[in-house]
Protein backbone atom coordinates (compact mmCIF):
# COMPACT_ATOMS: atom_id res chain seq x y z
CA UNK A 1 0.00 0.00 0.00
CA UNK A 2 1.19 3.38 -1.30
CA UNK A 3 1.87 6.27 1.67
CA UNK A 4 0.63 9.49 1.37
CA UNK A 5 4.13 11.61 2.02
CA UNK A 6 3.70 14.95 4.03
CA UNK A 7 6.51 17.32 5.00
CA UNK A 8 6.62 18.74 8.49
CA UNK A 9 8.75 22.20 8.62
CA UNK A 10 9.97 22.56 12.17
CA UNK A 11 9.73 26.18 11.95
CA UNK A 12 6.39 26.42 10.95
CA UNK A 13 4.00 23.37 10.89
CA UNK A 14 1.43 24.05 8.05
CA UNK A 15 -1.82 22.96 9.56
CA UNK A 16 -3.42 23.51 6.18
CA UNK A 17 -1.15 21.39 4.14
CA UNK A 18 -0.83 18.26 7.25
CA UNK A 19 -5.16 18.44 7.66
CA UNK A 20 -5.31 18.15 3.61
CA UNK A 21 -2.53 15.24 3.77
CA UNK A 22 -4.59 13.08 6.51
CA UNK A 23 -7.82 13.64 4.46
CA UNK A 24 -6.57 12.22 1.45
CA UNK A 25 -4.58 9.10 3.74
CA UNK A 26 -8.33 8.14 4.66
CA UNK A 27 -10.02 8.71 1.39
CA UNK A 28 -7.48 6.69 0.13
CA UNK A 29 -6.91 3.93 2.83
CA UNK A 30 -3.13 4.28 2.96
CA UNK A 31 -0.51 5.18 5.62
CA UNK A 32 0.06 8.84 6.75
CA UNK A 33 4.42 9.29 6.90
CA UNK A 34 5.24 12.56 8.75
CA UNK A 35 8.79 13.55 7.40
CA UNK A 36 11.07 15.71 9.14
CA UNK A 37 14.48 16.68 7.70
CA UNK A 38 16.81 18.96 10.06
CA UNK A 39 18.84 20.82 7.61
CA UNK A 40 22.82 21.00 7.69
CA UNK A 41 24.68 24.01 10.02
CA UNK A 42 26.66 25.88 8.79
CA UNK A 43 28.33 27.47 11.79
CA UNK A 44 31.62 28.39 11.16
CA UNK A 45 33.05 27.01 15.45
CA UNK A 46 32.70 23.26 15.65
CA UNK A 47 30.75 23.68 18.86
CA UNK A 48 29.08 26.35 17.85
CA UNK A 49 27.01 23.99 15.24
CA UNK A 50 26.69 21.16 17.51
CA UNK A 51 24.44 23.34 19.44
CA UNK A 52 22.92 24.39 16.97
CA UNK A 53 22.08 21.37 15.71
CA UNK A 54 21.09 19.58 19.18
CA UNK A 55 18.67 23.16 18.96
CA UNK A 56 17.44 22.43 15.70
CA UNK A 57 16.87 18.53 16.82
CA UNK A 58 14.76 18.99 19.29
CA UNK A 59 12.74 22.01 17.71
CA UNK A 60 11.99 19.01 14.84
CA UNK A 61 11.46 16.56 17.75
CA UNK A 62 8.59 18.86 19.08
CA UNK A 63 7.31 19.88 15.78
CA UNK A 64 6.99 15.68 14.86
CA UNK A 65 5.07 15.17 17.94
CA UNK A 66 2.91 18.18 17.57
CA UNK A 67 1.71 17.20 14.06
CA UNK A 68 1.13 13.68 15.44
CA UNK A 69 -1.73 14.87 18.17
CA UNK A 70 -3.22 16.95 15.33
CA UNK A 71 -3.62 14.09 13.72
CA UNK A 72 -4.95 12.15 15.94
CA UNK A 73 -7.44 14.94 16.70
CA UNK A 74 -8.57 14.99 13.36
CA UNK A 75 -8.64 11.01 12.51
CA UNK A 76 -8.36 8.59 15.47
CA UNK A 77 -7.07 5.59 14.41
CA UNK A 78 -5.31 6.80 11.24
CA UNK A 79 -2.32 4.85 10.54
CA UNK A 80 0.42 6.82 10.93
CA UNK A 81 4.72 6.68 10.72
CA UNK A 82 6.89 8.99 11.74
CA UNK A 83 10.61 9.57 10.94
CA UNK A 84 12.97 12.17 11.44
CA UNK A 85 16.14 12.41 9.49
CA UNK A 86 19.13 15.00 8.97
CA UNK A 87 19.79 16.19 5.42
CA UNK A 88 18.03 18.76 3.37
CA UNK A 89 14.35 19.49 3.31
CA UNK A 90 13.92 18.68 -0.57
CA UNK A 91 15.98 16.07 -0.76
CA UNK A 92 14.82 13.79 2.08
CA UNK A 93 10.86 14.67 1.33
CA UNK A 94 12.16 13.11 -2.79
CA UNK A 95 14.50 10.31 -1.97
CA UNK A 96 11.00 8.44 -0.21
CA UNK A 97 8.83 9.60 -3.03
CA UNK A 98 9.03 6.31 -5.17
CA UNK A 99 6.30 4.30 -4.26
CA UNK A 100 4.24 6.99 -2.61
CA UNK A 101 0.86 8.10 -3.32
CA UNK A 102 1.59 11.82 -3.58
CA UNK A 103 3.49 14.26 -1.33
CA UNK A 104 2.43 17.15 0.31
CA UNK A 105 4.00 20.31 1.67
CA UNK A 106 3.06 23.98 2.84
CA UNK A 107 4.38 26.97 0.92
CA UNK A 108 6.14 29.97 2.38
CA UNK A 109 4.89 31.96 0.04
CA UNK A 110 8.72 32.65 -0.84
CA UNK A 111 9.57 34.89 -4.05
CA UNK A 112 10.97 33.29 -7.17
CA UNK A 113 14.58 33.13 -6.62
CA UNK A 114 13.86 32.30 -3.00
CA UNK A 115 12.42 29.18 -3.76
CA UNK A 116 14.45 28.17 -6.14
CA UNK A 117 18.04 28.67 -4.99
CA UNK A 118 17.27 28.87 -1.05
CA UNK A 119 18.44 25.48 0.49
CA UNK A 120 15.20 25.61 3.14
CA UNK A 121 12.87 25.39 0.21
CA UNK A 122 10.90 22.53 -0.96
CA UNK A 123 7.78 23.52 -2.61
CA UNK A 124 9.63 23.93 -5.92
CA UNK A 125 12.74 21.86 -6.05
CA UNK A 126 9.98 18.59 -4.56
CA UNK A 127 7.66 19.35 -7.56
CA UNK A 128 10.02 19.28 -9.98
CA UNK A 129 11.78 16.12 -9.28
CA UNK A 130 9.49 13.79 -7.01
CA UNK A 131 8.63 10.40 -8.32
CA UNK A 132 5.13 11.00 -7.49
CA UNK A 133 2.43 13.68 -7.92
CA UNK A 134 3.16 16.68 -5.60
CA UNK A 135 0.73 18.63 -3.50
CA UNK A 136 1.70 22.22 -2.64
CA UNK A 137 -0.59 23.58 -0.08
CA UNK A 138 -0.19 27.74 -0.95
CA UNK A 139 -3.96 27.98 -0.32
CA UNK A 140 -6.83 26.33 1.49
CA UNK A 141 -9.23 24.39 -0.64
CA UNK A 142 -12.57 25.81 -1.42
CA UNK A 143 -15.25 23.30 0.01
CA UNK A 144 -17.99 25.92 0.19
CA UNK A 145 -19.05 25.27 -3.38
CA UNK A 146 -21.22 23.20 -4.35
CA UNK A 147 -20.82 20.53 -6.00
CA UNK A 148 -17.24 21.17 -5.07
CA UNK A 149 -14.67 21.22 -8.27
CA UNK A 150 -11.41 20.37 -9.32
CA UNK A 151 -9.79 22.00 -12.36
CA UNK A 152 -7.18 20.46 -14.70
CA UNK A 153 -5.13 22.42 -17.26
CA UNK A 154 -4.75 20.54 -20.54
CA UNK A 155 -2.54 21.21 -23.74
CA UNK A 156 -1.70 18.24 -25.24
CA UNK A 157 1.34 17.19 -24.01
CA UNK A 158 2.28 13.71 -22.45
CA UNK A 159 2.27 15.60 -19.02
CA UNK A 160 -1.14 16.47 -19.34
CA UNK A 161 -2.72 12.63 -19.65
CA UNK A 162 -0.76 11.83 -16.47
CA UNK A 163 -2.78 14.83 -14.70
CA UNK A 164 -5.61 14.43 -15.80
CA UNK A 165 -5.80 10.69 -15.06
CA UNK A 166 -4.91 11.99 -11.77
CA UNK A 167 -7.40 14.74 -11.79
CA UNK A 168 -10.05 12.70 -13.02
CA UNK A 169 -9.80 9.86 -9.93
CA UNK A 170 -9.31 12.75 -7.28
CA UNK A 171 -12.59 14.03 -8.34
CA UNK A 172 -14.14 10.53 -8.08
CA UNK A 173 -12.93 10.36 -4.38
CA UNK A 174 -13.85 13.78 -3.35
CA UNK A 175 -17.43 13.24 -5.45
CA UNK A 176 -16.98 16.19 -7.28
CA UNK A 177 -17.06 17.60 -10.77
CA UNK A 178 -14.18 17.73 -13.31
CA UNK A 179 -13.23 21.15 -15.18
CA UNK A 180 -10.33 20.51 -17.92
CA UNK A 181 -9.20 23.83 -19.20
CA UNK A 182 -7.30 24.44 -22.41
CA UNK A 183 -5.53 28.20 -22.12
CA UNK A 184 -4.74 29.59 -25.53
CA UNK A 185 -2.62 32.30 -25.32
CA UNK A 186 -2.92 34.93 -27.63
CA UNK A 187 -0.35 36.25 -30.15
CA UNK A 188 1.35 39.19 -30.64
CA UNK A 189 -0.20 39.61 -34.43
CA UNK A 190 -3.18 37.95 -35.18
CA UNK A 191 -3.20 35.67 -38.45
CA UNK A 192 -5.77 32.99 -39.70
CA UNK A 193 -8.89 31.67 -39.07
CA UNK A 194 -9.35 31.82 -35.58
CA UNK A 195 -12.47 30.02 -35.43
CA UNK A 196 -10.60 27.08 -37.32
CA UNK A 197 -8.03 27.18 -34.44
CA UNK A 198 -10.79 27.34 -31.75
CA UNK A 199 -12.50 24.40 -33.11
CA UNK A 200 -8.60 22.66 -33.38
CA UNK A 201 -8.07 22.95 -29.84
CA UNK A 202 -11.69 21.92 -28.75
CA UNK A 203 -10.75 18.67 -30.61
CA UNK A 204 -7.81 18.57 -28.53
CA UNK A 205 -9.39 18.86 -25.90
CA UNK A 206 -11.89 16.26 -25.73
CA UNK A 207 -8.94 13.82 -27.05
CA UNK A 208 -7.00 14.77 -23.85
CA UNK A 209 -9.81 13.64 -21.55
CA UNK A 210 -11.12 10.63 -23.79
CA UNK A 211 -11.86 7.98 -21.67
CA UNK A 212 -12.74 9.70 -18.17
CA UNK A 213 -16.47 9.27 -18.79
CA UNK A 214 -16.04 5.24 -19.27
CA UNK A 215 -13.13 5.22 -16.13
CA UNK A 216 -14.98 7.80 -13.64
CA UNK A 217 -18.78 7.41 -14.72
CA UNK A 218 -19.45 9.10 -11.44
CA UNK A 219 -17.20 11.90 -12.37
CA UNK A 220 -19.25 15.26 -14.67
CA UNK A 221 -16.04 16.55 -16.65
CA UNK A 222 -16.73 19.80 -18.00
CA UNK A 223 -14.45 21.42 -20.99
CA UNK A 224 -13.44 24.55 -21.82
CA UNK A 225 -10.80 26.72 -24.09
CA UNK A 226 -10.23 30.23 -23.05
CA UNK A 227 -7.65 32.92 -24.69
CA UNK A 228 -5.07 34.40 -22.32
CA UNK A 229 -2.40 33.46 -20.17
CA UNK A 230 -2.12 30.13 -18.75
CA UNK A 231 -0.99 30.87 -15.39
CA UNK A 232 -3.59 33.95 -15.08
CA UNK A 233 -6.41 31.89 -16.31
CA UNK A 234 -5.74 28.72 -14.22
CA UNK A 235 -5.78 30.72 -11.16
CA UNK A 236 -8.69 32.34 -11.90
CA UNK A 237 -10.26 28.92 -12.09
CA UNK A 238 -8.73 28.15 -8.68
CA UNK A 239 -10.71 30.72 -6.77
CA UNK A 240 -13.38 27.93 -6.34
CA UNK A 241 -11.50 24.95 -6.55
CA UNK A 242 -10.82 22.47 -4.43
CA UNK A 243 -7.28 22.05 -6.33
CA UNK A 244 -5.81 22.67 -9.33
CA UNK A 245 -3.95 20.07 -11.20
CA UNK A 246 -0.99 20.22 -13.75
CA UNK A 247 1.37 18.22 -15.50
CA UNK A 248 4.64 19.04 -14.83
CA UNK A 249 6.37 19.98 -17.68
CA UNK A 250 3.53 20.49 -20.34
CA UNK A 251 4.79 22.62 -23.64
CA UNK A 252 5.66 25.84 -21.25
CA UNK A 253 9.44 26.89 -20.79
CA UNK A 254 12.00 25.51 -22.87
CA UNK A 255 13.66 21.90 -23.21
CA UNK A 256 15.72 20.31 -20.27
CA UNK A 257 13.74 22.35 -17.70
CA UNK A 258 12.33 19.97 -14.86
CA UNK A 259 9.44 22.38 -14.38
CA UNK A 260 6.99 24.10 -16.57
CA UNK A 261 6.22 28.08 -16.67
CA UNK A 262 3.05 27.17 -15.80
CA UNK A 263 3.43 25.12 -12.38
CA UNK A 264 6.51 27.82 -11.44
CA UNK A 265 3.38 30.50 -11.79
CA UNK A 266 0.33 28.91 -9.98
CA UNK A 267 3.00 28.06 -7.17
CA UNK A 268 2.80 31.79 -6.29
CA UNK A 269 -0.42 33.00 -7.62
CA UNK A 270 -2.95 30.08 -6.94
CA UNK A 271 -5.69 30.26 -4.75
CA UNK A 272 -6.02 26.54 -3.71
CA UNK A 273 -3.63 23.43 -3.58
CA UNK A 274 -1.45 23.05 -6.69
CA UNK A 275 -0.74 19.40 -7.47
CA UNK A 276 2.15 18.91 -9.81
CA UNK A 277 1.83 15.40 -11.64
CA UNK A 278 5.46 13.63 -13.06
CA UNK A 279 4.76 12.24 -16.52
CA UNK A 280 5.96 8.80 -14.69
CA UNK A 281 2.82 8.73 -12.05
CA UNK A 282 0.30 7.83 -15.37
CA UNK A 283 -0.05 4.97 -14.37
CA UNK A 284 -0.10 4.99 -10.88
CA UNK A 285 -2.76 8.06 -10.24
CA UNK A 286 -4.94 6.21 -8.21
CA UNK A 287 -2.44 5.55 -5.39
CA UNK A 288 -1.18 2.10 -7.21
CA UNK A 289 2.65 2.88 -8.28
CA UNK A 290 3.05 2.14 -11.94
CA UNK A 291 4.87 -1.41 -12.99
CA UNK A 292 4.08 -5.03 -14.28
CA UNK A 293 2.13 -5.78 -11.31
CA UNK A 294 -0.11 -2.35 -11.74
CA UNK A 295 -1.96 -0.65 -13.82
CA UNK A 296 0.27 1.61 -16.02
CA UNK A 297 3.08 0.81 -18.32
CA UNK A 298 5.97 -1.12 -16.86
CA UNK A 299 9.23 0.25 -15.70
CA UNK A 300 11.71 0.40 -18.14
CA UNK A 301 14.37 -2.12 -16.60
CA UNK A 302 17.90 -0.98 -17.76
CA UNK A 303 20.29 -3.62 -19.58
CA UNK A 304 23.17 -5.00 -17.52
CA UNK A 305 26.65 -5.24 -18.96
CA UNK A 306 27.36 -8.55 -18.90
CA UNK A 307 23.70 -9.49 -21.13
CA UNK A 308 25.61 -11.77 -23.48
CA UNK A 309 24.86 -10.79 -27.44
CA UNK A 310 22.06 -12.44 -29.23
CA UNK A 311 20.38 -12.80 -25.75
CA UNK A 312 17.64 -10.17 -27.15
CA UNK A 313 18.53 -7.66 -24.44
CA UNK A 314 20.12 -4.12 -25.74
CA UNK A 315 23.72 -3.44 -24.02
CA UNK A 316 23.92 -0.43 -22.44
CA UNK A 317 25.45 2.38 -24.19
CA UNK A 318 27.77 2.34 -21.08
CA UNK A 319 29.16 -1.18 -21.68
CA UNK A 320 29.77 -0.17 -25.20
CA UNK A 321 31.82 3.09 -24.28
CA UNK A 322 33.62 0.81 -21.95
CA UNK A 323 34.70 -2.03 -24.30
CA UNK A 324 35.57 0.47 -26.74
CA UNK A 325 37.89 1.74 -24.70
CA UNK A 326 39.92 -1.09 -23.27
CA UNK A 327 40.41 -2.15 -27.04
CA UNK A 328 41.18 1.40 -28.21
CA UNK A 329 43.72 1.75 -24.82
CA UNK A 330 45.22 -1.40 -24.36
CA UNK A 331 48.84 -1.47 -25.02
CA UNK A 332 50.84 -2.58 -27.50
CA UNK A 333 53.53 -5.09 -26.68
CA UNK A 334 55.98 -3.74 -28.93
CA UNK A 335 55.80 -0.50 -27.27
CA UNK A 336 56.14 -2.25 -24.22
CA UNK A 337 59.50 -3.90 -25.00
CA UNK A 338 61.05 -0.99 -26.52
CA UNK A 339 60.22 0.87 -23.28
CA UNK A 340 61.91 -1.60 -21.75
CA UNK A 341 65.17 -1.30 -23.88
CA UNK A 342 65.22 2.09 -23.51
CA UNK A 343 65.40 1.39 -19.63
CA UNK A 344 68.60 -0.50 -19.94
CA UNK A 345 70.52 1.32 -22.23
CA UNK A 346 69.27 4.87 -20.28
CA UNK A 347 72.80 6.78 -19.47
CA UNK A 348 70.77 8.94 -17.08
CA UNK A 349 70.22 6.51 -14.36
CA UNK A 350 68.75 9.98 -12.00
CA UNK A 351 65.21 9.27 -11.29
CA UNK A 352 62.44 11.80 -12.34
CA UNK A 353 61.75 14.68 -9.88
CA UNK A 354 58.22 14.57 -8.86
CA UNK A 355 57.31 18.12 -10.39
CA UNK A 356 59.04 17.05 -13.47
CA UNK A 357 62.44 16.66 -14.90
CA UNK A 358 62.98 19.92 -16.15
CA UNK A 359 62.27 21.37 -12.20
CA UNK A 360 64.97 18.89 -11.25
CA UNK A 361 68.06 19.92 -13.13
CA UNK A 362 66.89 23.41 -12.45
CA UNK A 363 67.19 22.95 -8.24
CA UNK A 364 70.41 20.89 -9.10
CA UNK A 365 71.89 23.63 -11.34
CA UNK A 366 70.71 26.08 -7.58
CA UNK A 367 72.39 24.29 -5.81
Amino acid sequence: MSDVLVGIDPRELSVPALAWAADEAVRRGARLRLVVAVPPVHDGLPYAALAHHVALRNRAQSALVNAEDLVRALHDGLWTATELVDGVPAAVLRDRTPGAALAVVGSRRRGRVAEILGEGSVGVPLAARADCPVVVMREPEHTTVRPPLVVVGVDGSRDCRAAVSFAAAEASRREARLLAVWVWPRPLLSHGDESAGLAERRRLLAESVGGCAERYPDVAVEQMVVRGHPVEELTHASAEALAVVVGRRGRGGYTGMRLGSTVHGLLHHAECPVIAVPLSAAGGTDGTPPGPNGPGPARTVRPRQDDPPGSGVPRAPGARWKKKWSRDRRPDPRSRAAAARRSRTDPDPRPIHPQGPSRARTRGAER
